[in-house]
């Protein structure tokens, strides 16, 4: 028996399957995003003026959502406090939000809606991660 009836012996091979929940959970996620105008370019850029509540509301939604769950959880100890590190990262994070309009999350939502100028920013991000991958062992953490 070689390696391959292995892992099909094993139901491996299934993984596929199991994943459909999940593909379909986002795809509603995403639907959820776009209708809601999340992820508008314009709804963001009133954010960052100070031009409407409609951000703000949502943020402050998903704090205390999050906020709750870390409770339930058992997680409400945070691991460790801000350091220059997480203000270095939240600013950049921030100022690339604000450039494109979009944070990851939202960005397949756009393409999906049609927006394909998202797909630069798409790449980007996956340059940056795969950048940030590559020299995480020579970075102080």
């Amino acid at each position: 028996m070689d390696a391959s009836t292995d892992v099909r012996a094993s139901g491996a091979g299934s993984s596929t399957q199991r994943l459909w929940p999940f593909l379909l959970v986002g795809i509603a996620f995403g639907v959820v995003l776009v209708k809601s105008e999340v992820v508008s370019w314009f709804r963001i850029q009133e954010m960052f003026r100070f031009q409407s509540f409609h951000m703000y509301g949502v943020i402050a939604s998903a704090i205390s959502v999050a906020a709750i769950g870390r409770r339930l959880l058992g997680l409400s100890r945070v691991a460790e406090s801000p350091s220059t590190r997480h203000w270095l990262g939240g600013t950049a994070f921030g100022l690339g939000w604000g450039l494109t309009g979009a944070c990851p999350g939202p960005t397949y939502a756009l393409i999906g809606g049609g927006y394909s100028a998202y797909v630069v920013v798409l790449v980007a991000a996956l340059v940056g991660a795969w950048t940030y991958g590559r020299f995480r062992p020579s970075l102080p953490h």
